[in-house]
């Protein structure tokens, strides 16, 4: 059991990986209700077109539903579109499928990379709305939304599976961490990478692993995230898999994960 947290200010973590299926949204919604189920205060903020955090945490669509698609065009405040979830001190902003034509807008409006980050200022000076995490789930691609999320970030926590082609793609993720970095926001670090969808019963797995680790050392967390049925299932029926089934593998180790986010947040905060 995790222990509970003094008030702290809000920290902002882009969960991203341009690779699809890699269980980013899987980390985001379950991360966040983990966290909020130690008493942090959290918001998961979806951009990623899908909107398949949203579903996840139970958020229903509605026609004409305001979402984060028109929070970054500028036509409502994040304040306005946020949703509170089934899950205590859990609330989303979620996404519509609206965000596919967002990258042309974008494009065409004024601090066009810094619309998440202003967006997020302004929703912080609300009443109610003193959350201890901010969770951004990235669309599976480098693009503007991405870069919005990096931008208004403090730290990115990056997902990867445990295939053979792990690593490919990961250069480039980091190549625009550090442009990014470079140009946009000085602050941004690498929080951690957790390794996905691992099979103890196949070697690949573990020389996967064991290479991520050896190219990243310490930025790799101690936990890893199993292949597990009941963390696939729990999306269909609109719950983290904290909710659905707690004793799996899955959610026993989702729990393990916020510990050491915690920790490693607790330490970034220190130096």
């Amino acid at each position: 059991m995790l222990m509970d947290q003094t008030q702290s200010p809000t920290r902002i973590l882009a969960i991203a990986n341009q690779k699809g299926g890699v269980g980013k949204t899987t980390t985001a919604i379950n991360l966040g209700t983990a966290l909020a189920a130690v008493g942090e205060r959290v918001l998961v903020i979806d951009i990623d077109p899908q909107g398949n955090a949203s579903t996840g945490l139970g958020i229903v669509r509605k026609p004409n539903q305001k979402s984060t698609y028109h929070v970054l065009i500028g036509e409502a405040d994040l304040d306005s579109v946020i949703k509170t979830s089934a899950i205590p001190r859990l609330d989303c902003a979620p996404a519509t499928i609206d965000l596919l034509g967002a990258e042309l807008e974008l494009a065409e409006l004024s601090r066009k990379t810094h619309r998440l980050q202003d967006a997020i200022k302004v929703m912080q000076a609300m009443p109610g709305r003193d959350y201890s995490y901010i969770l951004v789930d990235c669309p599976p691609s480098l693009n503007l939304l991405t870069i919005n999320s990096l931008t208004a970030a403090d730290a990115i926590l990056v997902p990867l599976q445990c295939e053979f082609f792990a690593l490919e793609g990961l250069s480039q993720l980091l190549k625009t961490v550090e442009r990014v970095r470079t140009t946009l926001n000085p602050k941004l670090v690498i929080q951690g990478v957790v390794l996905t969808m691992f099979d103890k019963r196949n070697s690949l797995s573990d020389q996967v692993a064991a290479d991520v680790r050896e190219v990243l050392g310490e930025k790799v967390y101690d936990t890893v995230i199993p292949r597990n049925v009941r963390v696939s299932e729990a999306p269909s029926y609109g719950k983290p898999v904290l909710l659905y089934d707690h004793q799996c593998l899955g959610s026993q180790a989702y729990i393990k994960l916020a510990s050491e986010v915690i920790r490693r947040e607790r330490g970034l905060r220190a130096a």
